[in-house]
């Protein structure tokens, strides 16, 4: 009787202990069913166009996500001089190289799987055609976006690129030319008529010691508003590596952001807890502002289900094998360890604000060391996009398809390419990849006004591709530390531990003590 008791007993321990382990991942997998719930449910009461109680029923999750875009910035700076100033050069090289390497060819197996179905399904041959269009694209040239992707990594002001970014405006001005040269001439009209081509004026001609106005086109630099992530990643790198290189006289600074790190880290235990009730409402508010769905599902079921099932086969697939076949490690153990962070990015549709979480449970769950996880995620939050670069392939293929386009071989490798590069510049916030869409479906000659045929169903698609992008960047540092084992078991001056982060292969890094942020050995 007493060894039932006491088996009883045992039992009983063993399952708090597991819903206390896992309690965080079972209140985000109620809260997305809550909000599903509540948002299916109040579109029986509520019409799409009571924006203000729509306005009101999001206030909670607005809450989150500003909460989580707060810690963006000293998240990323932290961890990523910290990470820099606490692995010599050499290491640090080799490490920057992995995970580049890593990104890109993931992002391109993504972009190459997307095409595949894209092609072979062909949704947009398929389904009803009513499709109602809605909203007006940013037009976008594929070099334009390019520069402006090379010249925000070197921002003007760094205070300024943690609010602002710099973009590429195009627009046009009336010019009356007072030079009329025969040479002048024949510059104006070949303008005239490449504007003219373009739709942007009507034919005309002009003459010697005419005085015909024209229209041209002007291109000016101004600032977005926005993050400039990328530029502070650029300069975070720079700096750690300069105080790495400085030795003893970078100490006191490496140990500010070692301090910096781990006060943010406490932050975001805080966000973490409260993201359950965010997620509930922003997945009820989206739900509810959504005019028909039952059409919208209807007609872009065949889109969806391409999009859908690369998403699944990179992320249980593809990513699992690459992953397995470098470390020799049970990919879905490490994937399961994400959960907290997948379902986050989930419902937040934005990989940047779920960072604070994916770090954390790589370091607490899947034991990666703090400084390959300080170096790899912030830069894979920034540049790696797998589920937005397969999502943009099969996306322009679609449209193609929908209008009656036939893209041959030399336009399906424009969209590989491009797609890859635009995935990189798309910013790791919600609906990002429609922006950069445009570069893509420019480069190979389409309509971008044809890109309103998604945006009634982007919403529901972005929340899977950026769990994709997430997991992408879990797989990603998890393989850059086996890679860089070696490297990283080489004795460093300063180092992180992070809390619970178990010591690894005999390694005994220096202890800060978090009340004074003193880096004790």
């Amino acid at each position: 009787m007493t060894e039932k008791r006491e088996e009883s007993h045992t039992m009983r321990d063993k399952i708090l202990q597991v819903l206390r382990t896992n309690l965080l991942i079972i209140l985000m997998i109620i809260a997305v069913i809550i909000g599903l719930a509540l948002g299916f449910g109040l579109r029986n009461v509520w019409t799409p166009y009571e924006t203000r109680k729509i306005f009101y029923l999001r206030f909670p999750g607005d809450l989150l996500m500003n909460m989580l875009k707060m810690l963006i910035l000293p998240l990323i700076v932290s961890s990523l001089i910290t990470a820099m100033g606490s692995l010599d050069t050499n290491a640090s090289g080799r490490m920057g190289l992995r995970t580049v390497v890593y990104y890109m060819t993931t992002t391109f197996a993504a972009v190459i799987l997307g095409i595949i179905l894209v092609m072979t399904i062909e949704p947009g041959k398929k389904g009803s055609k009513d499709i109602t269009k809605t909203g007006k694209p940013k037009e976008a040239e594929p070099l334009d976006a390019l520069f402006d992707l090379i010249r925000n990594c070197f921002p003007d002001n760094l205070i300024e690129s943690a609010f602002q970014k710099q973009v590429t405006t195009v627009g046009n001005k009336t010019v009356t030319p007072k030079d009329t040269s025969s040479k002048l001439t024949t510059v104006l009209n070949s303008t005239l008529a490449n504007l003219t081509d373009s739709g942007n004026m009507t034919g005309a001609n002009i003459t010697d010691n005419s005085t015909t106005s024209i229209v041209v086109e002007t291109l000016d630099v101004t600032k977005a508003s926005g993050m400039n992530i990328l530029g502070i990643v650029v300069f975070s790198l720079f700096l750690g590596g300069v105080l790495s290189k400085m030795g003893e006289d970078g100490t006191p600074l490496v140990k500010f952001f070692e301090c910096l790190h781990v006060a943010t880290m406490k932050l975001v235990t805080l966000v973490i807890w409260y993201s359950p009730v965010g997620i509930i409402f922003l997945i009820a508010a989206k739900l509810v502002e959504m005019e028909d769905l039952a059409t919208m599902f209807e007609q872009l079921a065949y889109y969806m289900v391409t999009v859908l099932a690369g998403l699944l086969i990179h992320a249980f697939i593809i990513l699992p094998v690459i992953y397995a076949v470098f470390t020799r490690k049970n990919p879905f153990s490490f994937m399961l360890g994400m959960t907290k962070a997948i379902l986050t990015a989930w419902g937040t549709a934005s990989s940047s604000a779920t960072l604070p979480l994916t770090m954390r449970c790589l370091e607490e769950n899947n034991d990666v060391d703090p400084r390959v996880t300080m170096f790899v995620t912030p830069i894979g939050a920034t540049i790696n996009m797998d589920g937005t670069a397969l999502y943009e392939a099969v996306a322009s293929i679609f449209i193609a398809q929908y209008i009656g386009v036939s893209l041959g071989i030399g336009e399906v490798i424009v969209v590989s390419l491009t797609a890859t590069a635009a995935a990189i510049g798309a910013a790791g916030v919600p609906q990002a990849g429609l922006v950069t869409m445009t570069i893509v479906l420019t480069a190979v000659g389409l309509p971008i006004n044809e890109i309103t045929l998604i945006l009634s169903i982007d919403w529901f698609l972005d929340r899977f591709r950026t769990a994709v992008n997430v997991l992408g960047d879990s797989y990603g540092a998890g393989i850059v530390e086996h890679l860089s084992r070696n490297d990283i078991l080489k004795p460093v001056e300063y180092e992180v531990d992070l809390p619970n982060k178990q010591e690894k292969n005999g390694i005994h890094p220096p202890q800060i003590n978090e009340d004074n942020c003193e880096t004790k050995m």
